[in-house]
């Protein structure tokens, strides 16, 4: 049974789906692994490398013939159609917005496994790569920020003087937030954070950041996620928020509800109150931005001297680490899904319905839109 890495072919994609340290784990399972040229090479993932790690490397096709693709970013509507009936694809699927991909999914009969739906329980942790992506990216963050401030981040004492540590001021307290504030106070910043969800205060303190409190309702989400708010609770949080954001010298924006637009954190003219030459750095760029002007992947700034980094394929911008974090995530969701070779039997699939996480992160299979619970209910 061979499993596939193609090249990801999306502007600014730079990670890989398999890193070469993980390979024997595939083959071990008595996979065939087969390696797009070229394919780990923003990754330090060289050709060389997947060869000795036990994989073949190929130039051109190596997907039509597949029976599992794994991919960061997921296949194009015209990729997809080229699989063979019954193969199963993995990866980042945005189900949300990529209906091409699936309906060409769908048609070509592949069972397509979209990572974003990984549901968030004990079991599944090792397999969580928006956990994983998310941690590479808060850490990012806080170093664009520490670049783009024309300030020191930590206090220091000098002959000449005292130097002031900078104000830093994350918005949300998720994977990414928490990274970014560990960052932030490892390179000596004072940092505070603000979340809707009360919860999250005490892992905000265990960095040693001071957690906002707004005295607002709390908005907890499933799977650990903030759920979506009303403009009226949202506009009576950005009203309390201004004074923290003003007297910041970075503010660092992570909030994001999976599968919708973003929400709006700061408007202009908090932007406006805040001093020149402090520095926004919006992670939520590309799902509509947290922070209103804010563009992906480019640097605005406004006619009052504030910075607004729009985050763009930002774990792509740490391809060796989140490479290694992703393609074990990827590893340990297929391994799930195997039936290992044994006393002569070829390796096998077994796509269990059955198992809360491949029922949950299943979009498409057997040439329809896989629904979750549908198997439980026609078993009772």
């Amino acid at each position: 049974m061979k499993v596939a890495v193609p090249r990801e072919i999306r502007d600014g994609e730079k990670r890989v789906a398999l890193v070469p340290d993980i390979i024997n784990k595939l083959t071990r399972l008595g996979y065939e692994v087969v390696i797009e040229s070229g394919a780990g090479i923003h990754s330090q993932a060289t050709d060389d490398l997947f060869r000795a790690a036990g994989a073949t490397v190929q130039s051109g096709d190596v997907i039509s013939t597949a029976d599992v693709v794994l991919s960061v970013t997921s296949l194009t509507p015209a990729q997809m159609k080229t699989l063979k009936k019954g193969a199963v694809t993995i990866s980042f699927l945005s189900p949300v917005t990529a209906t091409d991909t699936i309906d060409a999914a769908v048609s070509a009969g592949v069972t397509a496994l979209s990572l974003e739906l990984v549901p968030r329980i004990s079991r599944a942790q090792s397999m969580d790569a928006l956990t994983s992506q998310a941690l590479c990216a808060g850490y990012r963050a806080a170093l664009v920020g520490s670049e783009l401030s024309p300030r020191f981040f930590p206090m220091l004492m000098t002959a000449a003087g005292t130097v002031t540590p900078a104000q830093v001021l994350v918005l949300g307290a998720g994977v990414a937030g928490l990274q970014a504030i560990a960052t932030a106070r490892r390179l000596g910043a004072v940092v505070s954070a603000y979340d809707v969800r009360p919860s999250s205060a005490d892992e905000v303190k265990s960095m040693g950041a001071t957690f906002i409190d707004l005295g607002l309702e709390a908005l907890e989400g499933a799977g650990g996620y903030a759920r979506e708010m009303t403009e009226d609770r949202a506009a009576k949080q950005r009203e309390l928020l201004t004074p923290y954001i003003a007297k910041s010298h970075v503010v660092i924006t992570t909030a994001a509800v999976p599968g919708r637009t973003a929400p709006r954190l700061m408007t202009a003219a908090m932007v406006d109150a805040m001093e020149s030459g402090t520095v926004i750095v919006d992670l939520a760029a590309e799902t509509g931005g947290n922070v209103e002007g804010s563009k992906p992947g480019e640097i605005v700034t406004t006619s009052k001297g504030v910075q607004i980094w729009g985050g763009k394929d930002v774990p792509s911008q740490l391809p060796f680490h989140a490479s290694s974090l992703y393609s074990r995530n990827v590893v340990n969701l297929l391994t799930l899904m195997t039936v290992a070779s044994k006393d002569g039997a070829p390796v096998a699939l077994n796509i269990d319905f059955t198992d809360e996480i491949i029922d949950k992160a299943t979009l498409t299979h057997a040439g329809s839109k896989h629904t979750p619970g549908a198997s439980a209910k026609e078993a009772n």
